[in-house]
């Protein structure tokens, strides 16, 4: 196993075991991935294994696969694996997937609604709205593509009746951009229970992007 490899195995095992301490999964919910090469140096990703509680899950229970879709390890790859290969073959710049059933995303995913920008750190998703997929079966090749077309020039989606996901150029960057949307579905739903937010403009938006620039975790974003 060569560093990079076991260095991926255990950034992969700890963000997981991160989203259940933030109580965005828990049980066998959600997955993530990382990029990484394997022991002969070929271009892969790790994903977190099929129906395995975080809490039990070790080191070798993390699956390597491969961008066709063959893997190799202990275990199953998650149900989710399609949409992670092909998240990381067809955006080069991203390095880490997180898909979450965390309780207010999904919540909102239900409603089977955008959300605009009713606050400025929409932005840090890339974009003046968190788009929302359109539903389709787990685990299939529609979802995939559904959340494809939602990630266009983004970092997060909604996927519809089933939850988020968000991606980074690291892992702590999509682990932050996962917290940050998990709080912006609360803040939107509790704003829906009152009537519907005021948005901000093109314009407006266009001011935050280029705050963005210079500030702290999403400089990197538009």
């Amino acid at each position: 196993m060569t560093e990079n490899l076991q260095h991926a195995r255990e950034q992969l095992l700890l963000i997981s075991q991160q989203l259940c301490a933030l109580g965005l999964n828990c049980g066998t919910s959600g997955n993530a991935s990382i990029r990484v090469n394997d022991a002969q140096g070929q271009l892969g990703l790790l994903i977190t294994p099929s129906g395995m509680a975080v809490d039990k899950m070790t080191l070798d229970d993390l699956v390597w696969m491969d961008f066709s879709g063959s893997a190799q390890g202990n275990r199953a790859p998650s149900s989710e694996w399609r949409f992670h290969v092909d998240i990381l073959r067809q955006r080069p710049e991203i390095n880490t997937v997180i898909h979450t059933h965390s309780v207010f995303a999904t919540t909102l995913s239900t409603l089977r609604r955008d959300i605009p920008a009713f606050h400025y750190m929409i932005a840090m998703a890339g974009g003046d709205s968190i788009r929302c997929a359109p539903y389709a079966l787990f685990g299939s090749q529609q979802l995939s593509d559904n959340a494809l077309l939602a990630l266009k020039q983004r970092k997060a989606c909604l996927l519809a009746n089933h939850g988020m996901i968000a991606i980074g150029e690291t892992a702590e960057k999509a682990l932050s951009i996962t917290v940050e949307v998990e709080t912006l579905c609360e803040q939107y739903l509790r704003a829906l229970q009152v009537g519907e937010p005021y948005v901000l403009t093109q314009q407006e938006m266009a001011e935050v992007y280029e705050q963005f620039k210079g500030y702290g975790a999403w400089a990197t974003n538009p």
